[in-house]
């Protein structure tokens, strides 16, 4: 028996799509954070057991609840944005009868800006999503990595196999999202303790953006990458920022030439990794000379 674990908020535009996606599946458990629109209404119109979980801004901890609530021996997890296409319907009934390993990493498959994304870490995006009771699950912090027991299994990087994900579809919705995560992540981050240093609001949004445009590839997926890259690294000064808020706004010195230090560490790092991108697609001997005593210069 298949159980599929739904958690929704305010979905009522994308669960009819994921519900019917769910045809394979012998229970469709809906986790529901007090919707306001008709989510849950939509919901009804297909055999779902709904019950529902107090609001938290993820859903971390609303998938532990809902596996919880779950009767199958194999649990998939989906997001009301998401979906199952055919084929991967077809193989994950085939891995329960089989029963060969104890869960799944799945690909998603992120369409983003009506675009889907190959790059700059949102392909292949392997997800822990199938699998037996009481091997999988969530701790309750925001985008974290579950906790897995016995034998696990990675299904192929193919796009007939990835799970389906309609994710940002709007500039907008992008940045209604990076309100309430990056809330969420920086009250995670004070409660570990963790102090802000003057610092981070240059380090950690540089990081995100080389980790994102130019180590995973981002400017392959041309302005959608790095629209997408710009955005990320954002969101990680914004998570700083908050951070700073929750410590009530700690005043501290900052000079003109700490200023300057750190434009000048972000541009140094920048080139290197600009060189450095250009060198992997360069087949001009000359210019690949130039480029590594470039990449050389500002490896400092």
């Amino acid at each position: 028996m298949i159980s599929a674990v739904i958690h929704t908020f305010n979905e009522e535009k994308n669960i009819q799509r994921c519900l019917e996606s769910l045809s394979f599946v012998d229970e469709i458990i809906v986790i529901d954070m007090h919707s306001s629109d008709k989510t849950c209404e939509e919901a009804q119109k297909y055999k779902t057991k709904i019950f529902k979980h107090n609001y938290t801004g993820y859903v971390e901890p609303a998938r532990n609840f809902g596996i919880s609530k779950a009767e199958g021996d194999w649990i998939l997890i989906l997001d009301a944005d998401e979906e199952i296409p055919q084929t991967l319907a077809v193989f994950l009934r085939k891995s329960a009868d089989l029963n060969t390993s104890d869960y799944f990493r799945i690909p998603r498959k992120n369409i983003i800006f009506h675009k889907w994304m190959k790059h700059a870490g949102w392909w292949p995006d392997y997800q822990v999503r199938f699998f037996k009771r009481g091997m999988v699950s969530w701790n309750d912090k925001i985008h974290g990595i579950p906790f897995t027991k016995g034998k696990g299994e990675d299904i192929e990087v193919n796009e007939d196999f990835s799970i389906i994900h309609h994710n940002y579809q709007s500039i907008g919705q992008y940045l209604e999202r990076m309100n309430r995560y990056t809330g969420v992540a920086s009250k995670q981050l004070y409660e570990e303790g963790y102090k802000i240093l003057k610092d981070d609001l240059f380090k950690k949004p540089l990081d995100e953006f080389v980790s994102r445009f130019f180590q995973r590839g981002g400017y392959l997926d041309g302005l959608h990458g790095l629209a997408l890259s710009l955005l990320q690294s954002v969101s990680e000064l914004v998570i700083y920022l908050k951070l700073w808020e929750l410590e009530k706004y700690k005043e501290e010195k900052i000079t003109l030439e700490n200023i300057e230090y750190n434009f000048k560490e972000e541009y140094r790092i920048k080139q290197y990794w600009l060189n450095s991108t250009m060198l992997k697609s360069s087949k001009n001997l000359l210019q690949k000379t130039i480029l590594k005593a470039k990449r050389k210069f500002y490896n400092k």
